[in-house]
């Protein structure tokens, strides 16, 4: 057996199954960014940015609103009215959790009875930012990619060889 040597370039490159570009849910203006440069690394459930949303601002209002008609028309005797009062908190509800608002965050709007200014935009794995697009008082879109995130614990070495090493090459 006779040992080569193959010399080659080769790029490294990240993983793209291990990619997350962050979008909000909601239209809104960004209010503090909490991750401000590409190269960062952040962990799961790290505050990435807050966003100010007049739309989610009137939806926890409604929930509020949904709440105390529900607990007031609890006791109601016809059953039409004591589900319609149920049917539009679950409705505003849902409503919150499809804007990523979570489960305690509505308790805690049930609890205070005050609807939060701003929603916390959170890193969803652990990585390194590879892109920002997102800066305060920029106005943000569900269309718009805030934050690109990738997991760079398995990379990719991408190497040119010619046809004729593809032979002696192992793994």
């Amino acid at each position: 057996m006779v040992d080569t040597t193959i010399r080659t370039v080769g790029v490294i490159a990240y993983d793209e199954t291990r990619v997350a570009e962050i979008h909000t849910k909601i239209a809104g203006w960004v209010e503090r960014v909490s991750v401000d440069f590409v190269g960062k690394q952040v962990r799961r459930g790290q505050p990435l940015f807050t966003i100010y949303s007049p739309d989610l601002v009137a939806t926890q209002r409604e929930y509020l609103l949904a709440l105390k008609a529900d607990r007031q028309l609890s006791g109601s005797a016809l059953a039409e009215t004591r589900e319609g009062a149920r049917s539009l908190l679950t409705a505003t509800r849902e409503r919150l959790r499809l804007w990523d608002v979570s489960d305690a965050q509505v308790e805690e709007l049930a609890r205070t009875g005050e609807p939060r200014r701003t929603l916390t935009v959170y890193s969803p794995f652990t990585g390194i930012v590879l892109e920002r697009n997102t800066f305060p008082g920029t106005y943000v879109t569900p269309e718009t990619a805030a934050f690109k995130i990738a997991d760079l614990s398995t990379l990719w070495v991408i190497g040119q060889v010619f046809e004729y090493e593809l032979g002696m090459i192992r793994i």
